[in-house]
């Protein structure tokens, strides 16, 4: 019995560094699925990654932000001038809905804000508003046209936009709700947050 233990014990490490890798690959799969092929699923993504690489279900899915650093690697190693025009695009466009919405406290958070978005991702905006119906008459009165969605995991409700250069997607919370906001990530992280001056210095830079 204890030969047996000794023998688990030194194949521990051995599992772990091969369920890491495993990891690793399925993240940097997703990434190209992500960037290259317009998913924006993640789960998906992960999943059609694990496939390709012949892993089983029961592989470790690597979590949300191990595929947000693939795709930052991603980008550095294919994405080129592409990429950073791309970027901007998004950027600028960014700048633009929270100049209009000046009155709701804008912040860019999300993939533009953190430089990984792939061309095809949505600019997320978060917004503080006694009343989300407070953002749906600006719109209104704005003439610009735009969704409803389910909310978002946190219970922000949300508002999707379509523009040329990408969907806008608004999360609303109460002020008290934006004082309660969670510092970090679920992954312990703290994440990159911009308000209108913040990203127009980004541009100008």
């Amino acid at each position: 019995m204890g030969r047996r233990n000794d023998r688990m014990l030194a194949g521990a490490p051995a599992f772990a560094d091969r369920a890491a890798q495993d990891r690793a690959r399925i993240a940097q799969a997703a990434a190209r699925f992500i960037a290259e092929h317009g998913v924006t699923d993640w789960t998906q993504a992960k999943r059609k990654a694990a496939r390709l690489l012949g892993l089983t279900d029961r592989a470790a899915l690597p979590a949300d932000h191990e595929i947000e650093s693939a795709l930052v690697e991603h980008h550095s190693l294919f994405g080129g001038a592409a990429h950073a025009a791309s970027l901007r695009a998004q950027r600028e466009e960014a700048l633009r809905w929270m100049r209009n919405l000046q009155a709701f406290a804008p912040e860019l958070v999300g993939g533009v804000a953190a430089g990984w978005a792939a061309a095809h991702s949505d600019i997320r905006l978060e917004l503080v508003a006694p009343d989300g119906k407070d953002v749906e008459l600006a719109l209104l009165n704005a003439n610009v046209a735009y969704r409803t969605m389910h909310g978002d995991r946190d219970g922000a409700a949300e508002l999707y936009i379509d523009s040329s250069v990408a969907g806008v997607r608004l999360s609303i919370r109460s002020p008290a709700a934006a004082r309660q906001r969670p510092q970090r990530d679920r992954s312990g992280n703290e994440p990159v947050r911009l308000d209108a001056a913040a990203l127009a210095i980004l541009l100008a830079a």
